[in-house]
């Protein structure tokens, strides 16, 4: 049974900020707290230390691009993250391929890779595109030679961890091959959660000017076939910035979000009026509706059972986020402190 949402009324969240910072001369009011300035960096919940790093070189003056993407440096460089870059989980065939996308509001111009393989910085890579090519997207082989062309160098990206769980997923796909079912004793305990599993991270900023900028970046789904894109490259869908109104950005099952401009159509309901925690939530709300249309993505209760999250910035600083399903977390530095806060949410778990 499903429990439809944890959201707060329309009122509270949309028109009310909006009635309170006119009550308050101007001054901005983010989930009853009063702020000073605007500078505000959101991510997804594997992003708190992207949003400590970006909000460091925000303060600095930085362009808010620059400031996301060193952030999600720190990710993609970890061998020890298995959802992005460097020891990322690879595709069925054991190779690690990334994507990721760019986003810069003051001129709105963005900039993709696909398919990258080799460069742990796919988010670096995007950004050449968006500064060095006339071009939106580059993909797979013309990628990695672009990359390679302005001093990338190639570098193997499947970590001792990674191939562990590669080699687990191989092992049990099938008792009718010739790969022996796996010993139980060949895998650590805590890596066993990552048989079935994607990852991304996705971070926004606003600078004290008020410029919106946004990066997504990910290795996608796990054991995935080779040459799958997900939304994190496609602008629309991973990503979207309007400098005029806010941006979003997502993590979750990608070919829903992408089949659905996700990330645009939250942008567009915070062009309407709505906060960026209510546009989330209508955003997952219209995805949820089209799901229905396919009988796979349903669980026995005709709800989606994959997951799908998107967090947002609007033109005034306000944020917020939102997830299908209750019990995720997004990372926020609000000027102030760096902290995770719980989503909003369409669906309560059992």
């Amino acid at each position: 049974m499903k429990d439809k949402y944890s959201r707060r009324d329309f009122f509270k969240t949309g028109m009310g900020i909006s009635l309170a910072a006119m009550l308050t001369g101007g001054k901005n009011l983010i989930r009853g707290e009063e702020t000073a300035g605007r500078m505000r960096v959101v991510a997804s919940g594997n992003g708190i230390r992207a949003t400590e790093k970006a909000m460091e070189l925000l303060r600095e003056g930085k362009d808010p691009l620059d400031a996301v993407i060193a952030g999600v440096n720190i990710i993609e460089n970890d061998p020890n993250d298995i959802s992005v870059g460097y020891g990322g989980l690879p595709n069925e065939e054991g190779v690690v391929e990334l994507d990721a996308s760019v986003m810069h509001g003051p001129t709105h111009n963005g900039g993709a890779v696909a398919s990258l393989r080799n460069i742990k910085n796919p988010s670096k890579v995007a950004k050449l595109v968006l500064e060095r090519t006339d071009h939106a997207l580059l993909v797979g082989k013309g990628a990695l030679r672009f990359a390679k062309a302005h001093g990338f160098k190639e570098e193997k990206l499947l970590t001792d961890r990674s191939r562990k769980i590669w080699l687990r997923r191989k092992e049990m796909l099938s008792d009718r091959d010739f790969w022996y079912p796996p010993k139980s004793e060949e895998l650590e305990p805590e890596l066993q959660s990552y048989i079935s599993t994607h990852g991304t991270i996705n971070c926004i900023a606003i600078n004290a000017k008020g410029d919106l900028a946004a990066v997504t970046t990910t290795s996608g789904f796990f054991y995935k076939i080779p040459g799958r894109v997900g939304d994190s490259p496609i602008i629309g869908a991973g990503l979207y910035v309007d400098n005029d109104v806010g941006a979003a950005g997502s993590t979750g099952r990608g070919e829903a979000n992408i089949l659905n401009c996700g990330s645009y159509q939250a942008v567009d309901f915070m062009r309407r009026g709505f906060s960026p925690e209510e546009a989330c939530l209508r955003a997952l709300e219209r995805i949820a509706q089209k799901s229905k249309l396919l009988p796979r993505l349903l669980n026995k209760d005709g709800l989606p059972r994959f997951g799908l999250s998107f967090y947002a910035i609007n033109k005034k600083g306000e944020y917020g986020g939102a997830s299908l399903w209750s019990g995720r977390k997004f990372a926020v530095h609000d000027g102030k402190e760096n902290k995770k806060k719980p989503l909003a949410y369409l669906y309560k778990r059992k």
